[in-house]
């Protein structure tokens, strides 16, 4: 079962609880609804939704995922076998027994479940942001084609295991001070697979699987970010004859960007600009993952300033919507100047100050003065063509 309400909610715990608390919440709440006890409509139903709800809560792994991406890194990722996989059900009795089969599909006697697979994808900045289909190629096993599966060599078939009837198991009864145990083991005859094959399969030798190789398309959803799971259920290691394979867990990897970074869904970026087009204002060109966007900065604007683009961030896992793109400027300082542009820089330090520059002698200035109250108008379309001409 997978629910789609929040699995906080659901425990009636806040999103900040600790693992203990949220054990002894499921405690209370197991109590409460198990079925042995609890005989209303839909107490069954209740008493799996809380228990998939500490499942994950309980687990740091897929809490974590299920922080980040709610709901969609959660369904569709984990089969409900996965789900229950690794989450502490210890002091809780048999409850996780009795009503999800232990976790093992098969369980310890009979065909084996195929084994999963992990493939780590190394995507793009862009790739992970707009989504991307990419073709894989998995090592695995995979059933026979030549017996299709069964081990059995063409024009023969497996024949029931006369030691156990099929079943796989063997049933053992010993008595001891008067009362009787009965255990249950692997048939060491067919070894749990309640079949003998006589005439072995000549290419899979009887066990129904070979390696191969296989090309698979794996869908990436626009939003994703590194450490994400995507489970491809079935596509994992063939099982035993009779049993089912295993499921392929892609695990993504975002490799860094040039010039942007990600935090969350929003984009980070810097953008350099001249000094002049800082003090006095300009619009300017600004890279995006949508291209370029053009961008007004005010005169006057400080060094490691932060603009903020609407909607040019990521595309949310969630529902709609986008981040934004976050632009630190960075005003640069020249370092080498031309004999003008010392000089225009001097007229703007006296013009700032009101008196003369460092270095300037008194009576030149006084000589200066009014030439350069009357250029003042255009002193600084000066400064600007000097410095960025």
């Amino acid at each position: 079962m997978a629910t789609t309400r929040d699995y906080y909610e659901i425990l009636g715990v806040s999103k900040d609880a600790s693992v203990e608390d949220i054990k002894k919440k499921y405690r209370k709440l197991a109590l409460q609804y198990h079925p042995d006890k609890n005989k209303e409509a839909g107490a069954e139903e209740k008493f799996k939704e809380i228990s998939e709800a500490y499942a994950i809560l309980s687990d740091t792994e897929k809490r974590a995922q299920y922080d980040r991406f709610g709901h969609s890194g959660i369904d569709g990722q984990y089969s409900a076998e996965d789900i229950f996989r690794g989450a502490d059900f210890s002091g809780f009795g048999d409850i996780f027994e009795m009503f999800f089969g232990g976790g093992r599909r098969g369980g310890p006697m009979g065909p084996r479940r195929g084994g999963d697979l992990q493939y780590d994808l190394y995507i793009t900045f862009e790739e992970a942001a707009f989504g991307v289909h990419k073709d894989i190629d998995i090592p695995r096993t995979e059933r026979c084609s030549t017996c299709s599966g069964t081990g059995a060599k063409a024009g023969t078939s497996p024949k029931r295991c006369p030691t156990c009837g099929g079943t796989g198991q063997v049933r053992t009864t010993r008595s001891t001070l008067g009362m009787q145990f009965v255990s249950t083991t692997s048939c060491g005859t067919c070894h749990g697979r309640g079949q003998i094959i006589e005439s072995p399969c000549h290419v899979c030798g009887g066990a129904g699987r070979v390696r191969s190789r296989r090309t698979i398309t794996v869908n990436v959803p626009a939003g994703a970010d590194s450490g994400m799971t995507l489970r491809l259920g079935g596509e994992g290691d063939a099982g035993e004859p009779g049993a089912p394979p295993g499921d392929l867990y892609i695990i993504t990897h975002v490799m860094e960007h040039k010039y942007f970074k990600r935090v969350e869904y929003d984009v980070i970026s810097e953008l350099s600009i001249p000094f002049t087009q800082a003090a006095l204002g300009a619009d300017v060109m600004v890279d995006t993952l949508y291209g370029k966007v053009k961008m007004n900065i005010p005169a006057g604007t400080q060094t490691h300033s932060v603009f903020r683009l609407k909607d040019k961030g990521i595309q949310h896992l969630q529902g709609h919507g986008k981040g934004d793109q976050l632009i630190r400027l960075i005003i640069k300082t020249p370092t080498k100047l031309t004999p003008e542009q010392k000089e225009l820089l001097r007229q703007f330090e006296y013009l700032s100050n009101g008196k003369q520059s460092e270095g300037e002698g008194k009576s030149n200035a006084d000589k200066q003065k009014s030439e350069k109250s009357r250029k003042n108008k255009g002193f600084f379309d000066k400064v600007k063509d000097a410095f960025e001409g």
